[in-house]
């Protein structure tokens, strides 16, 4: 458990590692994506602007063909009127800058179909009008004043203009279309610039909050990691510590065990003692009464009366009793302080052999005994029988008083557990804590002869071998004694 907080530390910060380029990464990305779509945004807006005074241009030098061209007329017509060289100044600097202009005009229109063909006409045209003037110069050079009125009265110069007006209106025109449409673009684009300004203006902005947030949360999570490094630190002292105080308990719980384990082996030694003491020093004396209780029975009957008589079964009685609760103390001793020694044990055929030497000692019973098949245990033999002679001696002793006597040995599977069941004398279940206690009785030395010691012994064999043993009786109904094997 205490590796946990620095495996979810090291799962952090690897995470951390991986995600901060990765974040970074995304953040220079779009910051070049809104950088690129502003740009594309500047160009095209650029564009549109540029196409805009690149029509105005156009129209402009329409306007400065026209201008020329009309220069070019106005000072050959007052010159041919007045004869004054003054008026040639502008026919001569019209006709001087007109081929420039219609050139500028061929290259500002290169682009577009429609004015290189209408430019073509107009250069024709202005041709012819120039050749026209220059005849009619020729001709008031020359005083031929004939031949200049006749060529005046012609209209071909009028209708020259007419012409060369209709396709300046016509080049307008097409311009003015050309303007709506690249006013039109040019609205879109700027637009469209605003629109991506903004968007990436917020894209930007979001960009920041994010980036604050998550070096908040990677400044609160370097925050946490110090602390529960600092923590960690607390710890591992205080764990060390502890280590240290639990190495110092270890060292004196050893000594404790050793203490202890002198003291039970010195309580053992009493107990041998006591068990030598109980089987020879109380047994001897008892004899001795026995003995001479039997004589007194034997020899001086007459000698005492009905009473006497009494008085002396009585003392006999008492000793015999009193030797069978020594014979069960040293078996109880016996048995807890025996080792244990497992063995597969088939419980079936030991049951049947206790049974057995029940029926031996009771031939004038017809007792009806049911023992399961193949009841097969790891325990120690030795002991088991012990309490299997207990359980079943008491299964026998306890339906004395029935007609038709039934005891069944076997295994409940619903309890788990073996079980010995009869028909008997049952007990109430309210001292059901008593049974299992050295020289505790339900059942009076009149109607049921017994030590006290029997389900004692039965309960220390089971709980050396680990397992538990219960009970379930009603009064004058039986009882079943339920037990399991560790």
């Amino acid at each position: 458990m205490a590796f946990a907080p620095r495996i979810l530390i090291a799962m952090k910060l690897s995470t951390q590692r991986l995600l901060i380029p990765a974040v970074l990464f995304l953040a220079i990305a779009v910051v070049l994506a809104n950088a690129w779509l502003a740009v594309r945004a500047l160009d095209t807006l650029d564009s549109s602007q540029y196409w805009v005074e690149h029509t105005w241009q156009v129209i402009n030098q329409v306007e400065r063909i026209m201008g020329s061209a009309k220069d070019a007329e106005t000072g050959a017509r007052g010159y041919l009127i007045t004869h004054d060289p003054a008026y040639l100044a502008p026919y001569t600097s019209g006709t001087r800058e007109l081929p420039g202009e219609l050139d500028a005009f061929g290259q500002l229109t290169g682009d577009n179909p429609v004015q290189i063909r209408q430019l073509a006409q107009m250069r024709a045209i202005i041709a012819e009008r120039l050749a026209l003037l220059q005849q009619g110069l020729d001709f008031r050079n020359a005083g031929e004043d004939d031949s200049l009125h006749a060529l005046v009265l012609s209209g071909t110069g009028k209708a020259q203009m007419d012409h060369l007006r209709a396709l300046a209106d016509s080049m307008e025109a097409e311009e003015h279309r050309l303007l709506v449409l690249r006013v039109a673009t040019e609205k879109s684009a700027a637009r469209r610039a605003r629109v991506t300004f903004f968007l990436s203006s917020g894209l930007d902005l979001l960009l920041i909050i994010l980036m604050f947030r998550y070096f908040s949360r990677e400044r609160s999570l370097r925050l946490e990691t110090e602390e529960t490094a600092r923590s960690l630190a607390i710890a591992r002292i205080e764990v060390e510590r502890k280590a240290e105080e639990v190495n110092q308990l270890n060292v004196t719980l050893e000594e404790r065990v050793r203490q202890r384990t002198a003291e039970l082996e010195a309580t053992n030694r009493e107990l041998e003692a006591f068990s030598y003491s109980v089987s020879h020093d109380l047994r001897a004396p008892l004899r001795t009464i026995d003995g001479f209780s039997l004589a007194l029975e034997e020899d001086y009957t007459d000698a005492v009366d009905a009473t006497g008589r009494d008085y002396i079964k009585r003392v006999r009685t008492g000793v015999q009793r009193m030797g069978q609760l020594i014979d069960s103390l040293l078996q109880l001793s016996r048995i807890t302080r025996a080792e244990i020694a497992r063995e597969p044990v088939d419980m079936s055929a030991l049951g049947e052999s206790v049974v057995a030497n029940l029926r031996d000692e009771h031939p004038e019973r017809q007792l009806d005994i049911l023992i399961d098949a193949n009841m097969q245990v790891d325990a120690d033999p030795k002991l088991l029988r012990v309490a299997l002679e207990n359980l079943l001696g008491n299964a026998a002793k306890f339906t004395s008083k029935v007609e038709h006597p039934t005891i069944h040995f076997g295994y409940d599977a619903n309890q788990s557990a073996y079980f010995v069941r009869d028909n008997g004398a049952g007990f109430d279940m309210y001292y059901k804590d008593k049974l299992f206690n050295a020289f505790n009785r339900l059942h009076g030395d009149k109607d049921f002869k017994g030590s006290g010691i029997g389900l004692a012994t039965v309960a220390r064999v089971i709980r050396r071998h680990h397992g538990n043993i219960w009970a379930d009786a009603q009064v004058n109904r039986g009882a079943t004694f339920y037990f399991t094997l560790g």
